[in-house]
């Protein structure tokens, strides 16, 4: 099976695909000045490019890994993906507090997902 790689660069790929499997790397937010929601709404954005580059869309997520670096953002992260997660077609979901790489960052993503079957 092929693996294809998605913005590879020194240190990570932004996504990597594996058969019918994209492993999406996390991702932050590119305005860090924004609050959880507008850094939330950032990220989820970035996912649908790498998604749409790699074949594939948000209805077709398996699994999603949310960081939080403020647990106390929960319901304004909440807010912002549940009005862009595919009604019906949600996928696995864990969410954790957790410090992050830099203190500007108030959420980090990391997403699996399958290929379209077309």
């Amino acid at each position: 099976m092929s693996i294809t790689r998605i913005k590879p660069g020194p240190r990570l790929s932004h996504a990597v695909v594996h058969g019918d499997t994209i492993y999406i790397a996390g991702t932050v937010a590119r305005d860090t000045g924004a609050d959880v929601a507008g850094q939330t709404r950032q990220i989820l954005a970035r996912i649908d490019e790498v998604l749409a580059e790699a074949g594939s869309d948000k209805s077709r997520l398996l699994s999603a890994t949310v960081w939080l670096a403020d647990a106390t953002s929960y319901d304004a992260m909440n807010a912002v993906w549940d009005a862009w997660v595919v009604t019906g077609a949600p996928p696995a979901r864990a969410c954790a507090e957790a410090k992050l790489a830099s203190p500007e960052y108030k959420i980090e993503i990391a997403a699996i997902a399958a290929r379209d079957d077309r």
